[in-house]
């Protein structure tokens, strides 16, 4: 005797969830699309101000590499959610491929981004002891 009450058909299950991966597939490519079009335009920005690419071209990737982050954090949940409802074997396998390539990708992409940091928190101390020393080379 079965007494189990089957709340939602598997069918209909599968197409909720399949809804749900494309919202956040599609999140995640919003936010790498917005990324690369927020990057590019202050790239440009940069250029057309005259000579301030070569200074801003670090921070415009830290901030670009943080988008591609988050992107690709939505883009593992998508693959996440796509296995939640009876995954095959053959889906699972897939799902580990994709989470372990996504996730060196994530993981490279932040050691760029904390590397990116390190080197403006350089520049930062280095341009205020400039600062902080041309003041006091000044007579008051």
């Amino acid at each position: 005797m079965n007494t189990s009450v089957e709340v939602l058909s598997e069918s209909t299950l599968r197409e909720a969830v399949d809804l749900l991966v494309r919202l956040v597939e599609a999140a995640g490519a919003v936010v790498i699309f917005v990324g690369a079009v927020w990057a590019f335009g202050r790239f440009l920005l940069a250029g057309v101000r005259g000579g301030g690419v070569g200074r801003q071209f670090n921070r415009i990737r830290l901030s670009l590499g943080r988008f591609l982050a988050l992107g690709l954090e939505f883009q593992l949940a998508g693959d996440v959610l796509r296995t939640a409802v009876a995954p095959s074997f053959t889906e699972i396998g897939q799902l580990a491929a994709i989470a372990a390539i996504r996730t060196a990708l994530n993981f490279f992409l932040s050691r760029e981004i904390a590397s990116e940091r390190a080197e403006l928190e350089r520049e930062r101390r280095g341009e205020k002891e400039e600062a902080g020393g041309s003041r006091a080379a000044v007579p008051s």
